[in-house]
């Protein structure tokens, strides 16, 4: 009940933001939403929080091998299914692509043909855990085969920060970077959420994106119209989110 009236109380904090690039709620496919209701009711309460269009961006991990062709198809039904519903409430669906882990347990090349935002815009993960592995010639390769990188959410990994070589090197090269929102509210520890702060202060960051699997992470979102520091952020920067 509590979680209800949350929900319905919230106001637009996302107005200035309008599109959101990685969320993970095509039903089914990886840890995130596990069900089209869910994700219906994901998608409706973004809305509600000033969401105006969705980028789905399932894993494509040795842990979750998905499939382009699957998820493509998977992709359709569920806007099928939405288009069916006519739900006017829900944002617009601005289409599919992936979050693509880069570590030594998976690897995925340029003629793959990999599922991007618009513009040939792959994002991609690195380990949340170890940093056995340099990205840094994979990311050539996208590069030199037109891709535009988006690193997701470095302030989640532990062996990164403002500091580290390997930042210095990805935006030398041109990759962009994407922070959680979540991760600014604390969501995923205060060392996360304090690299994040640190990030946005060294005016690195690009895009700034959920990372929404199911409703657990809606309602922390929903608790981010009471958070002073991270709506401050939200209202006074401009980030390319709204160019896709």
């Amino acid at each position: 009940m509590l979680d209800f009236l949350k929900l319905h109380k919230q106001s637009p904090v996302f107005s200035s933001i309008t599109t959101d690039i990685h969320c993970h709620l095509i039903p089914g496919v990886d840890d995130g939403s596990t069900s089209l209701d869910e994700t219906v009711n994901c998608l409706r309460e973004m809305a509600k929080m000033g969401f105006k269009k969705i980028f789905f961006t399932p894993h494509f991990q040795a842990r979750y091998p998905n499939q382009e062709e699957d998820i493509l198809k998977r992709f359709e039904l569920l806007k099928e299914h939405l288009r069916k519903l006519g739900d006017n409430d829900l944002p617009e669906i601005g289409g599919v692509a992936g979050e693509y882990r880069f570590d030594n347990l998976y690897e995925k090349h340029p003629e793959d043909k990999p599922l991007t935002l618009p513009g040939k815009k792959l994002l991609c993960e690195l380990s949340l855990h170890t940093s056995d592995y340099s990205p840094i010639e994979v990311f050539k390769q996208f590069l030199d085969a037109g891709y535009s990188l988006i690193l997701a959410h470095p302030e989640r990994y532990p062996y990164l920060n403002i500091h580290s070589k390997l930042i210095s090197d990805i935006l030398n090269m041109g990759v962009k970077i994407q922070v959680n929102i979540l991760s600014l509210q604390g969501f995923y520890g205060v060392g996360a959420m304090e690299k994040g702060y640190d990030y946005m202060r060294n005016g690195i960051v690009d895009y700034i994106a959920t990372d929404t699997h199911n409703m657990r992470y809606v309602n922390a979102l929903a608790g981010i119209e009471h958070n002073k520091r991270l709506r401050k952020i939200i209202d006074n920067t401009t980030f390319l989110n709204n160019q896709l």
